[in-house]
This record gives structure tokens, C-alpha cells and sequence, in this order.
């Protein structure tokens, strides 16, 4: 069954208001703050477009919008302008290049699994729970009334083995700003190294049945030397 951490309090997950804000994004790991430079970066971008394109278009229509007197006759008109298809061609194609070079570097950053991890968590999605195996026997398993807690170190990479034993679940935590499945049959590992310590919100983010709702679980970022002493008492 699951075992607490001493002292801990209600998860928590950065869409919550008052937290991190509803929508910046929040970053409780290092792999989360290389995932919202990206977001940011696109946010900017989105940002600077918008102003250009606005910009232009009050441009015109103020340059030249119809004046008291001025008749009907039309602006000046011009058919092709090479050096300007060629701008507004060549730029975009540039942008969306960056974009993708730098996703593809945050990703891969990401992704990217440490030769040596800290701590290595086994874990299990099913209907309609979660399952944490630590190395040394200790399985943390709870229920709908009383989720499980994954305890993990603060500042120390954390590789999650994953899997499920019936249908396919999805590994969310909001504040770590990583989801990946757990597809039945297929192990799966990704890395996590905290940068914040706290107990913070996770879910199941695939739908997966009448009790999907009830999947939920924790993860409680501790001291090191906490971490260690929450082994020792777990330890079989």
C-alpha cells in the first residue's frame, strides 16, 4: 500500500490559480525548464508575427484609406515587386527552420537518458491505478481514496521504466510538463531530474475506461538526505 512521506501536503500542479500562474508554464524539473524555454521562444515568435502583420495592415489602411475630396481614384498600383515575394517567401521559410532546429534540440535534450541514474522506478498504469517498484523490494500502490505518493530526490536524475498491464495509460505530472503512454507490452524510460521541492499533481491523461477519472497519484520532491532516510524505512 502507499506510505506517505512525513509531512507531506496536498499535491499540487502549476494550472492551479495562485500557483504558477494559469497559464505559464511551470517548471519543477530540469527537463520542464528546456521544454518552456521552447514554449516561450514560440510564444515570442507568435507574438513578434502578430505586431508585423497588424502593424502592416493599420499601415495601409491609415496610408491610404479615402480622404474628404479625394474622389475615387485608387492608390498606386503595382503588379509584382520581386525583392519583396522573395522577402516574405525566404523569411517565413527561415523562421519555421529555426523553430524546428531548436524544437528538435529540446527534444532530443529531453528525451536524452543518463548513462548512470540516481534512482530507477519501475512503473506500472492499470485499471484504475498506479504502481511504483523501487530498486530493494518497496512498492508503492494505492487506491482511488488514497493515491500513491512516488517519493524522488531533489537535484538527482530519476529514470521512470514504464508499462502497463492491460490497456494503454498515459504518465502525466502538469508541473514536470512531460507526458508519455504506457502501452501494454512495451517498456518504455525517460529521465526526470527535479529542480524544486514540493508534492506535485499527476494523472492518467489517456482515457482508459469507466474509473479513468480515479487515476491519480503524486510525486513528492525531497532532500537527498530525506530521500535516503524514506529509503531506509521502506527498504525490505
Amino acid at each position: 500500500m502507499a506510505r506517505a512521506y512525513p509531512g507531506s501536503s496536498p499535491p499540487k500542479t502549476g494550472y492551479e490559480p495562485g500557483v504558477h500562474g494559469q497559464t505559464w508554464p511551470a517548471t519543477a524539473t530540469a527537463q520542464a525548464s528546456v521544454l518552456a524555454s521552447d514554449w516561450v521562444l514560440f510564444t515570442i515568435v507568435g507574438l513578434a508575427v502578430v505586431v508585423l502583420v497588424w502593424g502592416l495592415i493599420l499601415f495601409a489602411v491609415t496610408r491610404w484609406r479615402r480622404r474628404d475630396g479625394g474622389g475615387d481614384e485608387f492608390p498606386p498600383q503595382f503588379r509584382t515587386n520581386n525583392p519583396l515575394e522573395i522577402a516574405w517567401t525566404v523569411a517565413p521559410l527561415i523562421l519555421v527552420c529555426a523553430l524546428f532546429a531548436y524544437t528538435y534540440r529540446a527534444e532530443a535534450d529531453v528525451e536524452n537518458l543518463a548513462p548512470h541514474p540516481d534512482v530507477t522506478i519501475h512503473v506500472q498504469g492499470y485499471m484504475w491505478g498506479w504502481r511504483f517498484g523501487y530498486a530493494g523490494g518497496t512498492t508503492l500502490e494505492g487506491s482511488a481514496l488514497a493515491p500513491p505518493e512516488m517519493v524522488i530526490p531533489l537535484g538527482e536524475t530519476t529514470r521512470i521504466e514504464l508499462t502497463s498491464s492491460d490497456v494503454n495509460h498515459a504518465f502525466w505530472v502538469p508541473d514536470f510538463l512531460f507526458k508519455r503512454d504506457a502501452i501494454p507490452g512495451r517498456a518504455t524510460a525517460f529521465d526526470l531530474r527535479p529542480s524544486k521541492l514540493g508534492t506535485f499533481a499527476g494523472r492518467c491523461a489517456e482515457f482508459c475506461g469507466l474509473n479513468h477519472a480515479l487515476m491519480s497519484f503524486s510525486v513528492r520532491v525531497v532532500p537527498p538526505e530525506d530521500y535516503a532516510r524514506w529509503r531506509g524505512r521502506n527498504a525490505r
